[in-house]
């Protein structure tokens, strides 16, 4: 399937099930996360465990709790991404790790085509997040290259200069992809710095 050939990702076959299965976790995140961590804080209580043993679960369920909140809105996010866009799809594009203007030193980036100028690249950073592991472990320099090849084409739908959504091609692994200009607002674009 060549992702160009629909007009927007939303109607790409099986955009719909990996936005599904993208929510589907968010919301599962929403309600256990929480339960974990109140589970955690009543083995602490009881007699039966060692309290030492419960406070890394107690921990980490309480941070994923707070941050499984971001999940369920960059999904609604994501949604709207790819209802307003169509799928872009790159063949290895340029890849690096920090050494780039508004990257920290461990964020990984790539280079995709500026939409006003398409000869031009834009930078696309990849900010730290739960679920960028997966693609920090397969971009950028000194990559293996079996691991590299499970990246060699990456769709990409969404304005470089403000947001969008990156995926393997099916799609899978969606990820939402932000500029810090546009994260405060949460807009797809600022219409008054882009043009239609």
């Amino acid at each position: 399937m060549t992702p160009a050939s629909h007009s927007t990702a939303w109607d790409a076959p099986g955009s719909h099930r990996a936005w599904t299965t993208l929510f589907t976790w968010a919301v599962l995140g929403q309600l256990l996360w929480p339960l974990i961590c109140i589970g955690s804080m009543l083995l602490i209580v009881g007699p039966e465990w060692p309290v030492w043993l419960c406070f890394a679960p107690l921990l980490y369920s309480g941070y994923r709790t707070v941050l499984q909140h971001r999940y369920f809105t960059d999904a609604f996010q994501i949604r709207r991404i790819l209802k307003a866009y169509a799928w872009q799809a790159y063949n290895t594009p340029e890849s690096g790790i920090g050494n780039l203007p508004g990257a920290k030193s461990g964020d990984v980036w790539l280079k995709l085509s500026d939409p006003e100028q398409p000869d031009a690249l834009t930078p696309v950073i990849l900010h730290g997040h739960v679920r960028s592991p997966w693609w920090r472990r397969r971009l950028g320099p000194g990559v293996k290259p079996e691991m590299m090849a499970q990246v060699a084409e990456i769709w990409f739908a969404g304005d470089t200069r403000f947001t969008g959504v990156l995926a393997v091609p099916g799609p899978r692994r969606l990820f939402l992809v932000y500029q810090h200009h546009s994260r405060d607002s949460r807009s797809l674009a600022d219409e008054r710095e882009a043009n239609p």
